[in-house]
C-alpha cells in the first residue's frame, strides 16, 4: 500500500516516486509569470483557467503541447509560485505512475486545498497501455474530485504518434483512438518555435531579472548566443538559459 502523506501546509509541492511515496517540496525554482516573452495569450489562458478553479470550483484539464524547451513546464511552476498563497499545490506524476491516480485523488479530495496532477513530457509509443489516462481524464463512472485539475505538457499535439497503418475495417479507426485521448482534455495549448527577435528578449530578461546591467558588450554576446543557438538546433527559452548559465560561468566567450 503506498504512503500518500503529504505535509500540504509547508510543502507546496509534490512528486510521487515509484517506491510509493509523494517527496514534499517547500521551495519550487520558477520564474516569475510576468518574465515570460512571446507567450502572453498562451499565459493569459492558463491564468484565467487556474483562477476559474481555484476561485468557482470550475477550469479544465489542460494540455500544453508544442515545441521542445518552450517553457510548458515552466510555466505551470510560474503558476506555483504565484497562486500557492491561495492554496494551490501541485504534485507531478510520471506517466509510468499514472496508475496511482485514483488511489491519489481519494486521498487529496477532502484535503482543503486545491491540487493540479501535473504530467511533465506526456506522450505514449504505438504499444504502451493509455487506456486507463482516458478512463480517469474522462469515462469512468466517477467523476474527477472538484479540487484536482490535471496539467500535462507533451512535445506531440495528440500524445501519440500517428500512423496511417492501421488495419481496420473503417478506414484509420485506429488514430482515431489515439486522438480521443488528446480530446478528453478540453484545454489544448499550443506552443511554437521562437524566432531570433523573441530568444534574444528572452536572453535579455535573464540579465535583467537577476539584476544584472547589460554589459557592454551586448551586441557580441548576441552573436555569441545566436550560434549557440546554431549548435543547440533551436532558439527557444531553454537554450536561452542555458546560454545565461554558460555566461555566468564565464564559458561562453570559448563557445
Amino acid at each position: 500500500m503506498p504512503n500518500l502523506q503529504w505535509d500540504l501546509e509547508n510543502c507546496i509541492a509534490g512528486i510521487y516516486r515509484k517506491s510509493g511515496y509523494i517527496h514534499g517540496i517547500t521551495n519550487v525554482e520558477a520564474k516569475s509569470l510576468e518574465s515570460f516573452v512571446g507567450v502572453q495569450k498562451e499565459t493569459q489562458l492558463l491564468c484565467t483557467n487556474t483562477e476559474s478553479f481555484l476561485q468557482q470550483n470550475l477550469g479544465v484539464n489542460v494540455l500544453l503541447w508544442g515545441a521542445r524547451g518552450s517553457g510548458k513546464s515552466s510555466l505551470v511552476k510560474a503558476l506555483l509560485l504565484r497562486y500557492a498563497p491561495e492554496g494551490l499545490r501541485v504534485l507531478q506524476v510520471d506517466k509510468e505512475d499514472l496508475e496511482i491516480l485514483p488511489e491519489v485523488f481519494d486521498i487529496l479530495r477532502e484535503k482543503p486545498y486545491w491540487f493540479i496532477i501535473f504530467c511533465d513530457d506526456l506522450s505514449f509509443e504505438q504499444n504502451e497501455n493509455y487506456k486507463g489516462l482516458k478512463s480517469v481524464l474522462e469515462g469512468s463512472l466517477e467523476t474527477l474530485p472538484k479540487n484536482i485539475r490535471i496539467y500535462a505538457t507533451s512535445n506531440r499535439r495528440h500524445l501519440l504518434p500517428e500512423f496511417h497503418d492501421e488495419n481496420e475495417i473503417f478506414g484509420y479507426e485506429g488514430n482515431e483512438d489515439k486522438i480521443a485521448l488528446s480530446d478528453r482534455f478540453p484545454l489544448c495549448i499550443g506552443f511554437y518555435t521562437q524566432g531570433s527577435r523573441e530568444y534574444l528578449e528572452v536572453l535579455k530578461g535573464y540579465f535583467l531579472e537577476n539584476n544584472v546591467q547589460l554589459p557592454q558588450e551586448w551586441e557580441r554576446i548576441c552573436q555569441k548566443a545566436m550560434q549557440y543557438a546554431t549548435q543547440k538546433g533551436s532558439r527557444n527559452p531553454r537554450t536561452a538559459a542555458h546560454f545565461y548559465a554558460l555566461y555566468k560561468s564565464n564559458l561562453w566567450e570559448l563557445l
